[in-house]
């Protein structure tokens, strides 16, 4: 595993953008939302997804000239069309949105419909935190879930994310409707190690914790079983209908030609009543309750959501960036 600058890392990926035809900038932040996800842990949807994303330009699932905008709004809601541009770009710029509607009203929320792959989740609920605002977002996916008593992957894994400020290190949850996200699955494979947990059920309908298995059968398992499940269906006819978007059943079923989903981002401001200070330590409180609960293995503590992302973040800060040869040397070839 190669060790590179962050610097480094966003100005080739951003090279190659420009030269896939995004402006400056976008291409810089496009790039920059890459960097930060490989940074903060999240390998599968990092630098080693950047391959796939160029790919979606290339094919036409992704217009780099495209970006999204406002086609109505009322009061605290807005709806957007992503305009099938840039999915990171569109969710930054849709967040961004709802946190200045959360400013103005105490609450916000923006649909976004016709967008894109957001690449990470925990992207927009970081944003959502720095910004000092409690951010909740969700989005549709293609078909790679099936529903609790089905065989045909019908819903998506729409991954769900929760995100809450707080001085000491916000408490982000980025969540699957799958126990396991198909990019997990594949760097459990690719290690030769097995899951911790079933994670799906394999071609004669075992659960298992193979994760070449479930890739192979199209069988993940839903997070809760049956509730997963439900929430993941709720969750795509929310986007859907709010968007007036997408629903999982009519997306592609191949991850290069995903497009045309949808999303919600929705904000709440925490100092939007006053009692900035109590908001703060209820919060601090929580976390301590987590820290000072007994943990299950010795030597280990219990996490908040979001934790683990700070301390890999300060180790790839000072170590560089963890990028794979043969991924960097593919990069590097375009």
């Amino acid at each position: 595993m190669n060790r590179l600058p962050f610097d480094e890392v966003q100005s080739t990926l951003a090279g190659v953008l420009v030269r896939l035809g995004l402006a400056d900038e976008r291409a810089k932040t496009c790039a920059r939302l890459f960097a930060e996800t490989t940074r903060d842990g999240v390998y599968t949807h990092g630098v080693n997804r950047f391959p796939r994303f160029v790919g979606t330009i290339r094919n036409g699932s992704v217009n780099v000239k495209a970006a999204a905008q406002r086609v109505a709004g009322f009061g605290a809601l807005e709806r957007w069309d992503g305009n099938r541009g840039p999915g990171n770009l569109n969710a930054l710029a849709a967040m961004e949105c709802a946190i200045r509607l959360g400013r103005e009203h105490g609450v916000g929320c923006v649909t976004l419909g016709n967008t894109n792959h957001w690449m990470r989740a925990g992207s927009y609920g970081w944003q959502a935190a720095e910004a000092g605002m409690i951010g909740i977002c969700w989005t549709n996916t293609m078909p790679n879930l099936p529903p609790w008593g089905g065989l045909d992957p019908v819903l998506g894994n729409n991954p769900l994310v929760f995100a809450v400020p707080r001085a000491k290190g916000h408490v982000v949850l980025d969540m699957a409707m799958s126990q396991f996200s198909y990019g997990t699955l594949e760097s459990y494979r690719k290690r030769g190690e097995q899951l911790p947990v079933d994670g799906g059920f394999d071609a004669a309908g075992n659960l298992t914790r193979d994760p070449g298995a479930i890739e192979e059968s199209w069988r993940p398992l839903p997070v809760g079983y049956w509730k997963g499940s439900g929430l993941a269906t709720m969750l795509d006819m929310i986007a859907a209908v709010m968007s007036l978007g997408q629903a999982t059943h009519q997306l592609a079923a191949d991850p290069l030609l995903e497009a045309g989903i949808s999303q919600i981002f929705l904000t709440m401001n925490p100092q939007a009543l006053g009692s900035t200070l109590r908001t703060e330590q209820i919060a601090d409180d929580i976390v301590a309750s987590l820290h000072n609960s007994r943990p299950a293995t010795e030597g280990r503590r219990v996490r908040y959501p979001g934790e683990q992302t700070l301390r890999v973040r300060t180790e790839n800060d000072n170590l560089g960036l963890p990028v794979e040869p043969a991924v960097w040397e593919q990069i590097l070839a375009m």
